[in-house]
């Protein structure tokens, strides 16, 4: 009958979305560019790999206003992926400039804990939210959107942080401030907002996952 026709088509849009939007796109495009990061930084190409990092800077600026103001370019996939693609970006930065004994292992080690617990935490949230049955064509499909991520305030600071103290440190080489004090000054900051972050998470918990169909 006509009155139940807006609410199943309610509950497909709300379970099946296309994840092909222009955000997403430049998300999984800063993904590609992480492992391109890394081999220049190991490799001490520092001049190179301080402008590959803007451009990767750039699709992180663009994905997100393009979301906020289209709104058939916002998805619940977009919620995951965009913190993701920060992640792994960050990560691989961190553990390459490690490697070129720019950033103390203690520090790139906090940050990656923190990271995987987090990531752990989303495959967790997706199984959990995803209807049944509950397959590995399902559940990998990212079609099909179960929940939508709200990164709290700490976090959003954090990953600031974290992208400060990457581009000062990819410049350090080129500008000659290796031995810094503000460098590692610019490390304390991070451990703290790195530990803020990860007690955000862990205290608000829930209010940090909107779930957009449990049934």
């Amino acid at each position: 009958p006509p009155p139940s026709r807006p609410e199943v088509c309610t509950f497909r849009l709300s379970q099946y979305e296309n994840p092909w939007t222009i955000p997403n796109i430049l998300s999984m495009a800063r993904m590609g560019l992480a492992p391109v990061l890394g081999y220049l930084i190991v490799e001490e190409n520092f001049n190179v790999a301080l402008g590959v990092f803007v451009l990767a800077g750039i699709t992180d600026l663009l994905d997100g206003f393009i979301a906020r103001n289209w709104a058939n370019q916002k998805s619940a996939l977009g919620s995951a992926l965009d913190p993701l693609a920060d992640k792994i970006l960050i990560s691989v930065l961190y553990v390459s400039l490690t490697c070129a004994n720019l950033i103390p292992v203690s520090l790139t080690s906090m940050i990656i804990l923190r990271d995987v617990a987090l990531i752990a935490a989303v495959f967790y949230v997706r199984y959990k939210t995803l209807s049944p049955p509950r397959t590995l064509s399902r559940y990998f499909n990212p079609c099909y959107a179960t929940a939508q991520l709200k990164p709290t305030f700490i976090s959003k600071m954090n990953t600031a942080v974290h992208l400060i103290l990457v581009a000062a440190s990819l410049a350090a080489p080129v500008f000659n401030y290796v031995d810094s004090i503000y460098l590692q000054t610019l490390w304390c900051i991070t451990a703290l907002t790195t530990i803020s972050s990860a007690y955000s998470y862990y205290h608000y918990g829930r209010k940090t996952v909107q779930v957009i169909n449990n049934k």
